[in-house]
């Protein structure tokens, strides 16, 4: 049986392996949740990714069901410990949820949260230097508060985790921008392909033929590209002016 200190270690190797394709978004906040559990002492965990230009709004992942229906409704109530956690950017310490200031603060989350039977719950930034991405959420169903030693490594899980999904979304962009990069050139190539093929039919300049092309496909709202294609693989373009 792996001892604690395996445990841990084994969680920082799969917080920092690279998935490449097969990269999970809501699978790996729920692997960190699991994790949280496991390591920390909580009786339960949350982990709650706020939106970023790889995915619009809210991804969740949790270590059990109830758990990730309360952070992505607390999502659209924003509120609660990982809304006001990843507004902050800080450490939201150790509350009793019971306690009033918690019910005034989250009236819809509080209530939800001890109906589920959690009694206290703390929140830990998704943040990498000036990166905030979301929050860690940890609940407990004991009296017993989360100890300071439990937190302060429940922010390197964190950490460690944005790290990973900071990278993620920088592969995402990497591999989209490479894409639409890759497309413009072959379209580029293509329409080139095309000028020459017309210009040789009709007898005309290049720069005439392509603004032939142009005026044609605004006219009938098609894509340059497109239509170059056509020429290219030798289709009819109807209604074409000239030969």
């Amino acid at each position: 049986m792996p001892t604690p200190d395996q445990r841990l270690a084994d969680t920082f190797v799969m917080l920092a392996q690279s998935r490449g394709d097969a990269f999970d978004t809501t699978d790996f906040l729920t692997m960190l949740a699991h994790r949280s559990v496991e390591l920390l002492g909580a009786d339960a965990a949350g982990a709650a990714l706020v939106a970023t230009d790889a995915h619009k709004g809210v991804r969740a992942g949790a270590s059990d069901p109830g758990v990730e229906r309360l952070e992505l409704d607390a999502a659209g109530w924003q509120e609660g410990p990982g809304h006001d956690c990843h507004r902050a950017g800080e450490p939201l310490p150790d509350t009793v949820l019971e306690e009033a200031r918690a019910r005034r603060r989250w009236p819809q989350y509080s209530v939800r949260a001890r109906a589920l039977g959690f009694t206290g719950v703390a929140a830990l930034p998704l943040r990498w230097h000036d990166e905030l991405v979301g929050a860690l959420v940890l609940l407990r169903i004991t009296s017993i508060p989360l100890s300071a030693d439990a937190l302060a490594l429940g922010q390197s899980l964190a950490d460690a985790a944005t790290v990973a999904l900071v990278r993620e979304r920088e592969l995402v962009r990497s591999r989209t921008l490479s894409a639409q990069l890759e497309h413009a050139l072959t379209s580029r190539i293509v329409i080139e392909q095309a000028k020459g093929i017309l210009a040789t039919r009709m007898g005309l300049p290049m720069d005439t033929v392509f603004d032939l092309l142009r005026r044609y496909t605004r006219s009938r709202h098609l894509k340059i590209a497109e239509v170059a294609r056509d020429v290219v693989e030798g289709r009819p373009i109807p209604e074409w002016p000239g030969p």
